[in-house]
């Protein structure tokens, strides 16, 4: 099982989850998430595999969001507009975004990470 780890640096809770990564010795790739955000069509893929709604993607608590006034658009946006505007930036996804190609979890809970990467 191949593990990828989207995540930002200077998140917190994205650091939370590379130290549980390390600590539970789970083998991961990482990627920064804003340097090489996830394309469209994995994005999609993974949103499929998923079983989350589309808007869960979004991180939003972050700046970027807010500065775009996101909050209103997400309800009024097609899915291929929503995966659109999520690849056009990595810091509009929220992270970390970890995934072993069928399995994936958005932000850090370590009950969450417990049950898919233990």
């Amino acid at each position: 099982m191949k593990v990828t780890f989207y995540w930002y640096p200077k998140c917190s809770t994205c650091r939370k989850a590379k130290k549980w990564l390390d600590e539970n010795h789970v083998s991961y790739e990482e990627v920064h998430i804003v340097d090489n955000p996830p394309s469209r069509e994995l994005l999609e893929d993974l949103y499929k595999k998923s079983g989350l709604e589309l808007k869960k993607f979004f991180n939003t608590s972050g700046q970027k969001y807010r500065d775009l006034g996101l909050k209103d658009k997400l309800k009024e946006s097609s899915e291929d507009e929503l995966l659109d505007l999520l690849a056009s930036d990595g810091m509009l996804i929220k992270r970390p975004l970890t995934t072993d190609g069928n399995k994936v979890t958005l932000g850090f809970k370590e009950e969450m990470f417990k049950e898919s990467w233990a």
